[in-house]
């Protein structure tokens, strides 16, 4: 007997929701129910293309669909996915969570209380690189991280921090998965009102050390972070999706060389795989990989060094 298909929803539908939309329409088990966008024409280009019904307000959308991708901007994250979870509709819900803790805190518990799936998307979770990386270091202690990007409007309603910064924030997380102790931090307006370049410094109780920068004023992409760790040195470059893993090796006459591992890396495309991911949770009622309790940890961390900054700026 062949499965009911899943019916997704998709609000904004702007360069990041038709990345969406492309990913969901490659899905057996899906149906593209509905757009929504405050851009009537935006909605109804979207729903030409994939046949489906468009609204200018979500709301409309809200019993006619089994699940959500949000992509509108930051301070909208928490009134738009509070709506959907209260109607009883599974929520993807692009990175950060939420502009503040307590609206975090708030959809979390929503989730939890009407039994929902909640997840956030950090799309770097799902690079083959870094998913590969999960198998080759086990205790990082140093760690140095580059997210560089052109400047685009798109993004600049929040900090570098919280718009590129956090994607390696979650990542440093995840691999180090110990308290933090210290957050020393720096960064500066340049071409927005909002902080465009920063670097920060954070210490853990293992004696590891992260150093990362963001910026979304340089000339190129960058997106790599390096591992260093007793298992040797490794460093990821996201957007090629490539890892180079160095390690020391005793030789036969008892002399220590440097030699390069090979480390298997998917060939996967991230974004195909966060929202193929989402919809299995949503169908086996499962814990994504990436929570809303996952996402609040890089939220909580992002506002702390947000916060430092501005501590910096009134000395």
């Amino acid at each position: 007997m062949k499965k009911k298909k899943i019916k997704i929803g998709v609000v904004g539908v702007g360069h990041l929701g038709n990345y969406h939309l492309q990913k969901y329409h490659n899905l057996e088990n899906c149906e593209i129910a509905a757009v929504a966008d405050t851009f009537a024409d935006r909605a109804q280009k979207a729903a030409k293309i994939y046949k489906c019904t468009p609204f200018s307000d979500y709301q409309a959308m809200l019993s006619i669909i089994d699940a959500v991708s949000i992509a509108v901007p930051t301070s909208e994250h928490h009134r738009v996915a509070r709506d959907f979870l209260a109607a009883g509709v599974d929520v993807l819900i692009e990175k950060p969570i939420c502009a503040t803790l307590k609206e975090a805190d708030e959809l979390i518990e929503l989730a939890g209380k009407n039994s929902l799936i909640l997840q956030v998307g950090f799309v770097e979770r799902f690079n083959p690189a870094i998913m590969a990386m999960e198998n080759v270091i086990k205790k990082p202690m140093f760690i140095e991280a580059h997210r560089l990007h052109p400047f685009f409007e798109r993004g600049t309603d929040v900090d570098v921090i919280l718009d590129l910064m956090i994607h390696d924030l979650d990542i440093i997380l995840k691999f180090v998965n110990a308290p933090i102790t210290c957050v020393e931090a720096v960064g500066v307006p340049i071409l927005s009102d909002k902080i465009d370049i920063s670097n920060v410094r954070i210490s853990f109780a293992t004696g590891c050390i992260a150093n990362v920068t963001a910026s979304r004023i340089s000339a190129k992409t960058m997106q790599k972070i390096r591992f260093f760790g007793v298992e040797g040195y490794h460093a990821v470059d996201c957007q090629k999706r490539e890892i180079v893993s160095l390690s020391k090796k005793t030789n036969e006459t008892g002399e220590q060389q440097i030699i390069q591992n090979n480390v298997e890396v998917g060939s996967h495309d991230p974004l195909e795989e966060e929202i193929r991911s989402f919809v299995n949770a949503v169908a086996d009622r499962s814990i994504p990989l990436v929570s809303g309790e996952e996402a609040r940890k890089s939220l909580e961390l992002a506002i702390d060094i947000i916060n430092k900054m501005k501590v910096a700026e009134v000395v």
